[in-house]
């Protein structure tokens, strides 16, 4: 989804692996991922990469493991990791979103772990999906200030917060009513992680889910 340090340093994990790991990213994100932050090119010193090109141009990505799935990529507004050169002046490709159809019902998964604006390719693709799962990592766009944890803002990191004119709870109320709604990647500044909250019940109230491990979602 782009080259951030918490979406890929998990494939460390799974370096002993008995095969070369199938990785799919955009051409940006695999820039960074062997100069700013080398993972790939570690990777390659245990199991080694098969890597997979992503087109932003809304062409197919081919996953063999998902027959009957057309599955598409969407640029969208944020940044890459701060050890990338490009980090004042982000490229096409940087960050993206997930588009999962089924080509047999029609029906469309809209993925969006990181999202720090709204445009109008991402709005349609919203509207078009029967389940979205996009970006919940702050409340507010101030949070990690208020909790001293860091200096840095939502927006200004690539986040689109859930709170306020214009943000994520006020973006999903305008999708239509069957639309399953659902938050992932929870920062754990994010008081909706407290199921007790009143955050949370603002979320409940507007028929928006937080994902869990071993979520199952069937359209």
């Amino acid at each position: 989804m782009d080259g951030q340090i918490d979406h890929v340093t998990g494939l460390l994990l799974i370096r002993e692996h008995r095969e070369p790991l199938d990785v799919w990213t955009t051409d940006p994100v695999r820039e960074d991922l062997t100069s700013g932050l080398p993972l790939l090119t570690v990777l390659e010193h245990y199991c080694g990469i098969r890597w997979h090109r992503v087109a932003t141009d809304a062409s197919p990505v081919i996953v063999p493991a998902l027959r009957g799935i057309r599955v598409s990529a969407l640029p969208v507004a944020g940044k890459p990791g701060p050890y990338s050169p490009h980090r004042r002046e982000p490229r096409l490709g940087d960050n993206i979103a997930l588009v999962f159809r089924d080509e047999q019902t029609g029906k469309q998964l809209f993925y969006a772990p990181g999202l720090g604006a709204i445009t109008p390719p991402v709005e349609t693709a919203l509207h078009e999906s029967s389940c979205v799962l996009v970006d919940g990592t702050f409340w507010r766009d101030d949070e990690m200030v208020r909790e001293g944890v860091s200096s840095k803002r939502a927006l200004e990191i690539g986040h689109l917060p859930q709170s306020g004119p214009g943000g994520m709870i006020e973006l999903l109320s305008k999708l239509p009513a069957a639309t399953r709604r659902i938050l992932t990647h929870i920062n754990n500044t994010n008081p909706i992680l407290d199921e007790s909250s009143p955050e949370r019940a603002q979320l409940n109230s507007a028929g928006i889910e937080v994902a869990f491990d071993g979520m199952e979602i069937e359209l």
